[in-house]
C-alpha cells in the first residue's frame, strides 16, 4: 500500500515540533498500521484501533467487571477477547466497552498510526485518557505526536536510529517481539521510511525559504493574515497556513501543499 502525502507530510510536522526523526515515526507507522491514518467508520473517519480485552478487565472494578465478561467484552487471559477484522466493527466494540466504563475502555484501547495504548496517557503529558484519543482523532499528526511522545519517553527513537533494531523491538513490541519477527519488520519499514522521506514533498513548510514563501506570504495577506513577507516559513506563517486551511476546509497540516497553494492562487 502506498504511503499518503498526508501523513508523510504529518511525519515532516511532528519532526519538527517534536524532536523525533520523521524516518522513525514512519517507519513504526508502517509496521502498526500500513501507515494509515484513518478508515471508514458510520461515515466519519477515525483513527486504526485495537481494543484489548484482558486489560479491560483488569481495570474495572468486580460489578462492571461481571458485566464486561458476559458481554464478551473483557476476559482475565489475553486474546480471548479478539478484535473483529474492520474498524467499524472494532469502534463498535470500544463503544459497548465505554458505555460500562469509558475510561477503562480508552486506555484499554491502542491509537492511530503508533498503535499507542491510552494507559499512557498521562506519562505522556496529557489531562486524561480522553484528551489523549482526541488528539488522535484530530489529525495524522496528532497521532505521530503520541508516537513520539512514547518514544522519547527511555530514548527509544535513539535506538531504532543507531540500527539497534531488536533493542527497539523489545522495547516497543514486548519481549516476545522475535515471534513475529518485529526486529526485522521495523528494520525494514525503517529502510523505506528513509528512502520515501529521499522524495521531494510538493509544497513548502516550516524552515523554507526564498521567494516562494514570499509568494505564499503575499497571498496569505491578501486573504487577511497579517503576514511581513520576509521569505522565511516560520511559526507565524505556518499559524497562518493552518488558519487558512480550516477556514477553507482544507486539512489543516501548516504546510502548504498545492491544493493549498492552488487554493491561494500561488503558482509554481
Amino acid at each position: 500500500m502506498a504511503v499518503s502525502k498526508d501523513v508523510i507530510e504529518a511525519a515532516l510536522g511532528t519532526q519538527d515540533s517534536e524532536g523525533v526523526a520523521a524516518s522513525v515515526l514512519l517507519a513504526v507507522a508502517l509496521v502498526e498500521t500500513n501507515a494509515m491514518a484513518f478508515a471508514p467508520v458510520g461515515g466519519r473517519s477515525e483513527p486504526l484501533i485495537r481494543f484489548e480485552g484482558h486489560y479491560f478487565d483488569r481495570l474495572l472494578p468486580e460489578a462492571p467487571r461481571r458485566i464486561a465478561r458476559a458481554a464478551g467484552l473483557a476476559s482475565p487471559r489475553a486474546g480471548t477477547v479478539r478484535n473483529p477484522a474492520g474498524q467499524p466493527a472494532r469502534w463498535a466494540m470500544l463503544e459497548r466497552a465505554a458505555s460500562i466504563d469509558a475510561a477503562a475502555a480508552y486506555r484499554a484501547t491502542s491509537w492511530g498510526l503508533g498503535q499507542v495504548m491510552g494507559e499512557h496517557w498521562k506519562r505522556l503529558g496529557f489531562a486524561s485518557v480522553h484528551a489523549m484519543a482526541d488528539l488522535a482523532r484530530q489529525s495524522a499528526k496528532g497521532q505521530f505526536i503520541l508516537v513520539a511522545r512514547f518514544l522519547k519517553e527511555g530514548a527509544l527513537h535513539r535506538l531504532l536510529l543507531s540500527g539497534d533494531h531488536k533493542g527497539f523491538a523489545r522495547r516497543y513490541n514486548g519481549p516476545g517481539f522475535a515471534a513475529n519477527r518485529y526486529d526485522a519488520k521495523i528494520a525494514e519499514a525503517h529502510a523505506k521510511a528513509r528512502r520515501l522521506l529521499a522524495r521531494p514533498v510538493e509544497g513548502l513548510r516550516l524552515g523554507a525559504r526564498g521567494p516562494a514563501v514570499a509568494a505564499l506570504q503575499k497571498a496569505l495577506v491578501r486573504h487577511g493574515h497579517p503576514l511581513a513577507p520576509d521569505g522565511i516559513f516560520g511559526p507565524r506563517t505556518q499559524g497562518a497556513v493552518m488558519a487558512f486551511q480550516k477556514a477553507g476546509g482544507l486539512a489543516p497540516s501548516g504546510m502548504a501543499d498545492r491544493a493549498t497553494l492552488d487554493r491561494l492562487g500561488v503558482s509554481g
